[in-house]
């Protein structure tokens, strides 16, 4: 069964028998928003790339992104860029893959991060996402869906963090401006 999340609403990622999570992908989608012009309404491909910010006590110690597809530990893994978007109603046009079992014992959060590395705004975009779903299965447990645009170029989607000796997803969708996710750290380290 899948949560659909508000805005700052958090999540348990264990399991109903009392197990934790072993592995989860976090997907994003997108599609462009059509615009009206002088021949009616067309589309401009929208290139937003899904970031993985990891932190420990605040810090960040490593990132996963497009031209860092794996963490140095190799508990995160990014798949691969897309250039386009288009799924935008389900399908996962990037995904970051966490092996939460592999993940450092430093490491307390992880930010996933969405930005527009070409500038467009999100008032070009539509029917974005994020989702977590359960990897060892399949089965998706959230999902975070942007609501409306704006004049930003960035999200600050999710964090999951370490929660006792579990961890837990929270929906944060902070609005920010920035091509990658080096602009996003001023505006992360507050949701910290």
């Amino acid at each position: 069964m899948t949560v659909n999340m508000t805005k700052g609403q958090a999540i348990s990622l264990e399991k109903k028998d009392g197990g934790s999570l072993s592995a989860v992908r976090m997907g994003l989608g997108w599609k462009a928003a059509p615009r009206r012009g002088l021949f009616g309404s067309r589309t401009r491909e929208i290139d937003l790339d899904a970031s993985a910010v990891l932190f420990a006590d605040k810090q960040p110690v490593d990132v996963v992104f497009f031209r860092h597809l794996v963490s140095d530990d190799g508990s995160v893994r990014h798949t691969g860029d897309n250039l386009v978007g288009g799924a935008g109603q389900g399908g996962d046009d990037e995904a970051i893959l966490v092996d939460l079992a592999r993940v450092p014992v430093h490491v307390d959060q992880i930010i996933f991060t969405v930005n527009s590395f070409t500038g467009q705004t999100f008032q070009e975009v539509q029917n974005a996402f994020c989702r977590l779903v359960d990897e060892t299965t399949g089965q998706e447990l959230a999902r975070y869906t942007l609501d409306g645009g704006g004049e930003y170029t960035a999200q600050i989607m999710a964090k999951v963090h370490r929660s006792g000796s579990g961890w837990t997803l929270t929906a944060l969708g902070v609005p920010a401006k920035g091509r990658t996710f080096q602009d996003l750290v001023p505006s992360i380290l507050p949701i910290l």
